[in-house]
């Protein structure tokens, strides 16, 4: 029979899962219904161009070249102010839409703007295969777009100014292989081209500009890209209760830093400005991320900051090309927008794998990510792959666990001895002392032994949990059974109750030394880490509970050991 605070306890918990559960089921059928509105609508355009429709600055102004000093001064623009005739038209008709097996993508005709962006692959929830991720998207209620433009003296785009392209279909299909999709405007005489290259199963669309000179004089111009963001978190929310959260927010690449987070509150103090060869800006959420990516042997100037209609820019400007009459110029960059898939991240530019997050032990994780998915490409099963990765740490640790246990065995054995001594000078708290000490040196017991096999799996697990938060492969990744996501809690709570019961178990084969409140403390750990991991992700839960049986294992076989050396000496 439990004792009546434990049984106080277990029934608190089962009514919060209960109504944590309820929560989660009226929220799930009011975000279907918020689903069917969604999809039924097109992504919101900026009304038709007028100098009041930008904020200042939501286009850059100037391109400036990088000198040899480091000083980057302005390009001059002497025909700045000139009139020139750009093509316009109201909102209507002015979506493109391109569909790939990987990408839906919107683009805005006026600016040729990325301005949504799903991706069918990935699912919102792992019972609704039919509704995909939103990763870009532009409303009333979240800005979260992709530019990118030409901008100097000849430019093409400037703030409340963008050219209105046309294009010679508005719905795109690749099924296969790679198609271009080319939008073309007149810009002052000067026919612009800007292309999309979609490849079919690649998240990573070219960008380019092909502009001809028709004009007497030289063509100036420079490309910027830029990622325009609010500041709302994702309309998505895949983190994990009770835990901590993965980083939101922008993210670049430096000489000093190969992986330099830029925070919402980092642009308080005021505008980012550096110059990097090649490089990339991205903006990160759990599992997915969007980045610019220059071509690699280009000098550029990067750029965070905060516009005055609140949203951030996480912005790149290259260095001006002159073209002289007549000729044909090309500017380009790399636009991605998908999962975190760090492999294919590392491919696309130096260091961009590294917004696949593992925290400060990302030394730890990146090797347990590489084994887990060796192990995956072996078993086809990540949860499968999860357990092997633990018998691999286990067996690695083998004989710094086994010294730990032979410890936690002769304090066991001590135990009736200690007790005697507790009871004897319970009033003389040094004497205690010195007795106890006494009685650890001449039986060669340590009570800070038995420490060492909690401690050292620690950063192992703490890496894993990163691990599992971050990698996208794992994300809606089935296991058996009921375990279909292995990244989400367990439905029925029924790892995290065998976790509590297997620590129970470890707890019980343990010496119960210290006073009368410790070992009381001690009693309730199994409850604590039984409640802290009902909401940790399931693939999380199962390598702590393989953990702790191949522990109990472990620590029954070491037990019997020392008792046979002992009976035997």
């Amino acid at each position: 029979m439990l004792p009546a605070e434990i049984q106080r306890i277990v029934l608190l918990i089962c009514l919060a899962a209960t109504g944590y559960l309820l929560i989660l089921a009226w929220n799930e059928d009011m975000q279907d219904t918020r689903d069917a509105e969604y999809y039924a609508s097109e992504p919101d355009v900026i009304a038709s161009s007028s100098a009041s429709d930008y904020v200042a600055n939501d286009v850059p102004i100037n391109v400036q070249p990088q000198q040899e000093s480091g000083d980057i001064p302005a390009l001059p623009s002497p025909e700045f102010g000139r009139e020139r005739t750009v093509e316009m038209e109201t909102n209507r008709g002015r979506l493109i839409t391109v569909t790939t097996p990987s990408l839906k993508v919107w683009i805005d005709r006026e600016g040729g703007d990325v301005v949504r962006v799903l991706l069918p692959k990935f699912p919102v929830q792992i019972d609704r295969p039919d509704v995909p991720f939103v990763l870009l998207d532009q409303s009333q209620q979240r800005t979260y777009i992709a530019q990118s433009g030409l901008i100097g003296a000849d430019g093409t785009d400037r703030s409340g100014e963008r050219p209105l392209y046309v294009t010679n279909k508005t719905d795109f299909k690749i099924d296969q292989g790679e198609t271009e999709v080319v939008l073309s405007a007149n810009v002052a005489g000067n026919r612009v081209e800007k292309i999309f290259r979609f490849r079919a199963d690649d998240y990573l669309v070219d960008v380019e500009y092909r502009v001809t000179n028709n004009k007497p004089g030289p063509f100036v111009a420079g490309m910027f890209t830029q990622i325009k963001r609010d500041s709302q978190p994702p309309s998505l929310d895949e983190s994990i209760p009770l835990a901590p959260q993965p980083f939101y927010g922008g993210a670049t690449t430096t000489a000093e830093n190969r992986y330099e987070k830029v925070a919402f509150d980092d642009l308080e103090a005021g505008p980012i400005s550096f110059t990097h060869e090649g490089g990339w800006m991205a903006f990160l959420q759990h599992y997915f991320v969007s980045a610019w990516v220059p071509p690699s042997d280009e000098q550029n100037r990067f750029e965070v900051s905060r516009s005055r209609d609140g949203n951030y820019l996480y912005r790149i400007i290259g260095q001006a090309k002159q073209l002289a009459a007549g000729e044909v110029g090309v500017w380009q960059s790399g636009f991605y927008a998908g999962p975190k898939d760090q492999i294919r991240l590392e491919e696309i530019a130096p260091n961009l794998n590294m917004t696949v997050d593992y925290g400060f032990l990302w030394w730890i994780a990146e090797p347990l990510f590489k084994v887990l998915n060796y192990f995956h490409s072996v078993t086809g099963n990540w949860g499968l792959s999860i357990i092997l990765l633990t018998l691999l740490v286990k067996a690695a640790l083998y004989w710094v666990s086994a010294k730990g246990y032979r410890s936690m065995a002769n304090m066991r054995r001590v135990a009736p001895a200690m007790k005697r001594i507790q009871e004897r000078y319970a009033n003389d708290r040094e004497k205690l002392s010195r007795e106890m000490m006494a009685l650890y040196k001449k039986e060669g017991a340590n009570p800070l032994g038995g420490c060492l096999p909690m401690l050292l799996p620690m950063p192992i697990f703490l890496a894993l949990y990163w691990v599992l938060l971050e990698s996208v492969e794992l994300r809606q990744a089935p296991f058996i059974f009921w375990i279909n996501d292995l990244a989400a809690m367990d439905p029925y709570f029924i790892l995290p109750l065998l976790m509590g019961a297997s620590t129970y178990l470890m707890q019980a084969l343990n010496p119960q030394v210290g006073d009368p409140m410790q070992v009381k403390i001690m009693k309730m750990m199994p409850i604590m880490f039984t409640v802290l991991f009902l909401f940790f992700p399931a693939g999380l839960v199962l390598y702590w509970l393989v953990n702790n049986l191949l522990s109990i294992a472990q620590q029954t076989f070491v037990y019997r050991q020392v008792e046979k050396a002992r009976e035997n000496g």
